[in-house]
């Protein structure tokens, strides 16, 4: 199969290195053209609508790109630049991206760009903190590529979330985003330049509804939340397109 392989955390990521060792172990022809900088956050901005993106070469069949994901996805599908590939995956990420942080997520937008120009997407994200275990992720997501482009179909892309267990997750389930609280904090700082300085501090994730035993979102046991907690890969298939219901009345 030929894979083209992108993210948001950056060339250098260890994420997008094993992953591409991985996929082509198992025989399949990789091209990686991934941000030069970390993109985390970045959502699905593109940068080659007002300024062209440059490509530098960084090890075998890979590109670095000083673009944002989706820009990464749009000159490997359209700039006939590489085959045109059969199959985008963006990331693996490092955490996760559940719920609500697909809208956030430089990874999910990069499988929603292959989406958009009509190839497979599939998003994966390695839940969890530090030590990641990307040996065991990348192996796994090699070792079920078929599985998990099963669960695409044309205008989704598929956000996957991994379990960070040395040992490997217990199964697959097909999940639902849940709806998450991030309770950030915004503090601003007036400075002697009269400049005003923001600084965000990060909450205590929650799910809604609340629930008051942990995981949080165990209410919910289809969530990718609670799954993940259960030790089980989370597959969500996603709308690629923001969908406007007809207003009542109207």
């Amino acid at each position: 199969m030929k894979i083209l392989l992108t993210n948001d955390d950056g060339i250098e990521s260890p994420g997008i290195q094993t992953l591409a060792k991985k996929l082509r172990e198992h025989g399949h022809k990789v091209s990686v053209i991934a941000p030069l900088l970390n993109r985390s956050g970045i959502s699905h901005a593109i940068s080659i609508i007002n300024d062209p993106v440059k490509l530098s070469v960084h090890g075998e069949d890979a590109w670095a790109c000083t673009g944002f994901p989706a820009d990464c996805v749009l000159v490997g599908t359209l700039g006939k630049f590489i085959e045109k590939p059969d199959l985008v995956l963006s990331g693996i990420n490092k955490g996760a991206n559940i719920g609500t942080d697909i809208v956030y997520s430089g990874t999910a937008a990069g499988a929603r760009q292959a989406s958009i120009t009509g190839l497979p997407g599939i998003a994966l994200s390695l839940h969890g903190n530090s030590p990641y275990n990307w040996d065991m992720a990348a192996s796994w997501s090699a070792g079920h590529l078929e599985e998990l482009l099963s669960y695409w179909a044309p205008d989704t892309f598929v956000n996957v979330n991994i379990p960070n267990n040395p040992s490997g997750p217990s199964g697959i389930a097909v999940t639902h985003p849940a709806i998450k609280d991030y309770n950030d904090v915004i503090s601003v700082v007036n400075a002697p330049d009269g400049n005003f300085w923001c600084f965000l501090t990060p909450g205590k994730e929650t799910t809604k509804p609340a629930v008051s035993k942990e995981p949080a979102g165990s209410s919910e046991p289809d969530s990718d939340w609670n799954t993940v907690f259960r030790n089980f890969v989370s597959v969500s298939p996603i709308h690629s397109y923001a969908v406007l219901s007809k207003r009542v009345g109207a």
